[in-house]
């Protein structure tokens, strides 16, 4: 006698979603997004407590502090490379499918960074780890596009950014919390109790969006990956001065290989690297604005605490004033989500770029004389103002790409972030070359970075128009 499947003590099987259906009924929706947010957790607080700790993995594994950094440049290298390489595999393979890879490679790579006798081992579990972070940023959006109605879209994208926040926020104390009481080790291990949980949520509740078969274009990743590795190593070579003839190379490769890219790629429907996206002149205004925001914020982060020790705060002064920038953005981030209801996503993302640039001139201002209330109250205002443009922006780069190119939007949305980032941390290396620890010079060019960023978003109003 054949057995019902759906009867009593069997699970039915989780249909998946259409790319015309909008979003997960309730109470399923709320079980994704926790599973999402217990990945993005982990992700953050690993880049976080990581950085921190650096100084003391450079200690006990008896190495230099520049050789130390690479325990974060292999990371970012891997990130930088496989962003977009990823996306189009989950468009190919499904976004679930390959971002719980991705929560699988990140979860044993942790192990393997707990357990590394050295810091070549250490360096390659961090590349290794990179490729599980790549995966999870990369769909990050796509699932949280296939998670919500287009609707509400804007208000989980900031409840999104509000999490990033917190665990960002919560990140310095984490890290000091582990290195006071055990070894660095720890700072991959907790690792494991967030990605296996969000790992075993998301196999019963993220959403299933179908595949879309097609071949994986491995040259074009390929030559992706050459370009940003070469631009990658090139522009940071040139500006910490460590050799301006090989970092030119560098970047003439990469640039020569990212030209030849572009050409090949304008003659595919789907690209690797979105050339679809990036013609649309709303979302080219977004990742412009993205990007030069994210510099401003990278560039004043990396800045802020070397002028704090040089004016003679403590470390724990430090840590506070610096939780400020986290703070602010995790209330602007929902406040601006309920906002899109009433106002264009455009002003009120120019708003709160214009916002962040003015608190960052008084950053500029007041860094030598102010106290750590003034400076902290400054820092906070910077991060509402970046909380209320991330999420309407973020809201424009997911929802108005053509949902069954959610994959490539949500890669773009990831590499605009990073690449800003990356930028700003550039800008700040080059501030400390031109000006002296203590200047204000810092915080203006951040205040320009996002007066830059404002104009973009500004402009795609006229565009959209």
């Amino acid at each position: 006698m054949m057995t019902n499947p759906t009867s009593a003590g069997s699970i039915p099987p989780i249909p998946p979603i259409a790319l015309g259906d909008d979003g997960l009924e309730p109470p399923r929706r709320t079980w994704s997004m926790i599973a999402i947010w217990l990945a993005v957790t982990m992700a953050v607080l690993d880049t976080v407590v990581a950085n921190i700790a650096l100084p003391t993995i450079a200690r006990e594994l008896g190495t230099t502090a520049a050789d130390a950094v690479w325990v974060v440049n292999a990371y970012q290298l891997a990130v930088v490379i496989l962003l977009l390489p990823l996306a189009a595999l989950g468009e190919i393979l499904g976004y679930k499918r390959v971002y719980q890879f991705g929560l699988v490679v990140f979860v044993v790579a942790s192990v393997g960074c707990a357990l590394a006798d050295g810091l070549v081992a250490l360096s390659i579990w961090r590349f290794v780890q990179g490729v599980g972070g790549a995966a999870i940023m990369s769909l990050n959006g796509a699932l949280i596009r296939a998670t919500y109605p287009r609707a509400l879209l804007g208000r989980g994208i900031g409840y999104n950014a509000m999490v990033v926040a917190i665990a960002s926020a919560a990140g310095p104390s984490v890290a000091a919390a582990i290195l006071e009481v055990a070894s660095w080790r720890w700072v991959f291990a907790i690792n494991l109790p967030l990605g296996v949980a969000s790992l075993l949520l998301g196999l019963l509740v993220l959403p299933q969006t179908p595949a879309q078969p097609r071949r994986f274009d491995i040259a074009a990743a390929l030559a992706s990956a050459l370009a940003l590795a070469a631009l990658f190593f090139g522009v940071d070579t040139v500006v910490r001065g460590d050799g301006t003839s090989l970092g030119v190379l560098l970047i003439v490769v990469g640039v020569a290989v990212a030209w030849w890219l572009v050409r090949r790629e304008r003659l595919v429907q789907r690209p690797l690297i979105p050339l679809d996206l990036i013609a649309v002149p709303v979302l080219r205004n977004s990742y412009v604005a993205s990007v030069f925001a994210f510099a401003s914020q990278m560039a004043a982060f990396v800045v802020l605490p070397f002028h704090l020790h040089a004016l003679g705060f403590s470390a724990l002064a430090i840590g506070l004033v610096m939780t400020a920038f986290p703070a602010g953005t995790s209330l602007a981030a929902p406040l601006s989500g309920r906002l899109m209801d009433r106002f264009s996503a455009f002003h009120l993302g120019g708003a709160g770029l214009f916002l962040l640039a003015a608190a960052s001139i008084a950053l500029a201002v007041e860094i030598s004389m102010a106290g750590a209330f003034w400076i902290a109250l400054s820092w906070g205002v910077c991060g509402f103002g970046f909380g209320l443009f991330q999420t309407p922006n973020n809201r424009v780069m997911l929802g108005e790409a053509p949902r069954e190119r959610s994959g490539a939007a949500a890669g773009m949305l990831a590499m605009s972030r990073l690449v800003g980032q990356t930028l700003g941390a550039l800008a700040a290396v080059l501030g400390f070359r031109l000006w002296a620890v203590g200047s204000g010079a810092a915080f203006a060019m951040a205040a320009g970075l996002a007066a830059l960023a404002a104009i973009a978003s500004l402009r795609r109003a006229r565009v959209a128009g």
